[in-house]
């Protein structure tokens, strides 16, 4: 049997685990035990009705927060030329072509979400290898491969988020820290809701989303009442 430490035995307190909590209950319970060292990030995790294995039951989209992430993101981009003097004004960390292919493929990644123009993409593809894995790849679908370099900057300067269902079904995204206002994370939390239905597979069938939960870095899973998700 697993132990749970001290810590994690106080945090539990007062939370019951069967309960569906209103949204804005259940932000302020993290809220009140996320007192860690630092500002823990606040995430949802939504169990859909698809199974990702069939190409058509595959959920996969963006999200702009409005109230942003919380977190500095460092953005990379592909591109030449104007589009690459866009990408700087925009406040790309990381821009270059044929030489920043050679600091990434050499294992030095310099940034946390990659952007790349159209014909970039040869030779971005070619490293598949390495930034696949990370979940960096650029794709049209959620915004990363696009002519207006600039507004794809912004975006992820911004707190945009990016969501793809795992094996089991479930979705899940940082949408905020912990010193942020209830409010704000619940805006937050809607709005990625919003996107994750809007991404609804034609193949799914039935329910499609199941079960909603929210937790701390470092906090207990809190149950949300899919009511109160819709404001």
């Amino acid at each position: 049997m697993a132990f749970s430490g001290k810590r994690i035995r106080a945090a539990r307190e007062g939370i019951d685990r069967t309960k569906l909590y209103p949204l804005s209950e259940a932000l302020a319970l993290l809220k009140e035990r996320a007192n860690a060292k630092f500002d823990e990030t606040i995430e949802v995790a939504m169990n859909l009705g698809v199974d990702p294995r069939h190409a058509d039951q595959m959920v996969r989209g963006v999200c702009n927060l409005p109230n942003g992430s919380g977190r500095t993101v460092r953005v990379g981009v592909f591109a030449r030329g104007a589009k690459a003097d866009e990408a700087k004004a925009a406040g790309a960390d990381v821009v270059g072509a044929e030489d920043l292919f050679e600091q990434v493929n050499g294992g030095t990644i310099n940034f946390d979400r990659c952007i790349a123009t159209p014909d970039m993409m040869p030779l971005v593809g070619r490293l598949g290898k390495v930034l696949g894995p990370r979940g960096m790849m650029p794709n049209p679908k959620v915004g990363t491969v696009t002519m207006d370099v600039a507004a794809a900057v912004a975006a992820a300067k911004g707190g945009a988020v990016e969501f793809r269902v795992e094996k089991a079904g479930i979705v899940h995204a940082g949408i905020g820290k912990a010193s942020f206002d209830v409010e704000k994370l619940a805006q937050n939390i809607r709005a990625f809701v919003d996107a994750v239905a809007k991404a609804k597979p034609t193949g799914a069938k039935g329910t499609y989303i199941q079960r909603v939960a929210v937790t701390s870095t470092m906090g207990p899973g809190v149950k949300v009442d899919l009511g109160s998700l819709n404001g």
